[in-house]
């Protein structure tokens, strides 16, 4: 991740907000009980188990049949051939103008119920209401349930188990893989055409970029903008930026991180600090794009703006095949098309 939306300071795990009343009266209707949720009710095959990023062996009576997790997990979950399994999801997931999200990637975002779609909602009646046999979500710190709020997260513990998959400090291809072992326990076909086909895309668009580096050695800067700060993002925690540099990209490394060490937030006048040939620049709807940014002198003047060398970046990626391989290719392209600046 680059820079927080506009009401994140970090991933940090501080994750606020949200609650319910009722949570008692809710688990009776449920008929749930602490931890189990509706596992039993839709149980299906004999015992289900899977043990999490957090060393935690999560385990069912049956494999889950109604599952809630976070927009961008379902959205993966989806490409590996799972759908009517997921009955709700939490996190960006419609726009203003009730398109999806891209954080939901092919998701059917209308076929789901929306429990939260933005940072600090989550409603915990509606997600109840849901009877969840299983929450699944990205961990960016240890031990925290991305977007599940702070203050409500021991009412939302009691009304199913989860399973956090680690989003961070660990390269791109690992996370997938783990995300396809996760889908394969609930009863995906990894060996799916599409699913074979995308990662056959996959590992093509890695090659390509791998080549693409190599024959155009230009450095690159993963940013993000907000009015106040520009955000030079670390290649040596954020996933997807691990991985392309694992591929050869030339990735610029701050060297003053922000706590947390995701990134390294400097005002708008530092914002040439470091001499990059292409911009990754952030493209969540929270922050600003180049249209935004245009007014911003500091911005026009940078050498690679300047030379058109930006190219979109999904700082919090689609963790399967279908999800990063456009990705890939698009910063192999633009790595190709790009000549040194600086």
């Amino acid at each position: 991740m680059s820079t927080p939306r506009s009401v994140t300071p970090s991933r940090r795990g501080v994750l606020a907000a949200g609650g319910a009343v009722g949570i008692g009266a809710l688990l009776a209707a449920c008929g749930g009980e602490k931890g189990t949720g509706g596992a039993t009710k839709d149980a299906k095959g004999g015992p289900w188990s899977f043990t999490d990023d957090r060393r935690k062996k999560v385990s069912l009576d049956g494999t889950p049949q109604r599952i809630v997790a976070f927009t961008g997990t379902a959205a993966a979950l989806h490409d590996f051939g799972m759908d009517e399994q997921i009955v709700g999801v939490f996190g960006p997931t419609k726009l203003k103008n009730g398109k999806a999200d891209p954080q939901a990637g092919d998701l059917d975002v209308d076929k789901v119920t929306i429990i939260g779609n933005a940072y600090n909602q989550f409603n915990v009646e509606k997600y109840a209401g849901l009877n969840p046999d299983l929450l699944i979500t990205n961990m960016y710190e240890p031990g925290a349930l991305w977007f599940v709020p702070e203050d409500s997260k021991d009412k939302i513990a009691q009304l199913a188990k989860s399973v956090a998959i680690t989003s961070s400090r660990t390269p791109l291809v690992k996370i997938i893989e783990r995300y396809a072992e996760l889908a394969q326990s609930l009863g995906a076909d990894l060996k799916a055409k599409k699913v074979t086909d995308d990662k056959a895309r996959f590992e093509k668009a890695a090659a390509a970029l791998r080549k693409a580096a190599k024959s155009h050695p230009v450095k690159v800067l993963a940013c993000s903008g907000s009015p106040d700060l520009f955000y030079a993002s670390n290649p040596g925690i954020n996933a997807d930026l691990m991985y392309y540099k694992s591929l050869g990209v030339d990735l610029i490394v701050p060297d003053h991180l922000d706590k947390g060490g995701y990134f390294e937030s400097l005002s708008w006048e530092n914002a040439d600090k470091y001499k990059a040939d292409v911009l990754l620049l952030d493209n969540r709807t929270a922050t600003l794009q180049p249209k935004d940014l245009a007014a911003k002198p500091s911005w026009a003047k940078l050498p690679a703006v300047k030379a058109g060398q930006i190219t979109p970046w999904s700082s919090e990626p689609r963790f399967s095949y279908a999800g990063a391989a456009p990705l890939i290719e698009s910063l192999a392209k633009a790595i190709e098309d790009a000549k040194k600046v600086n």
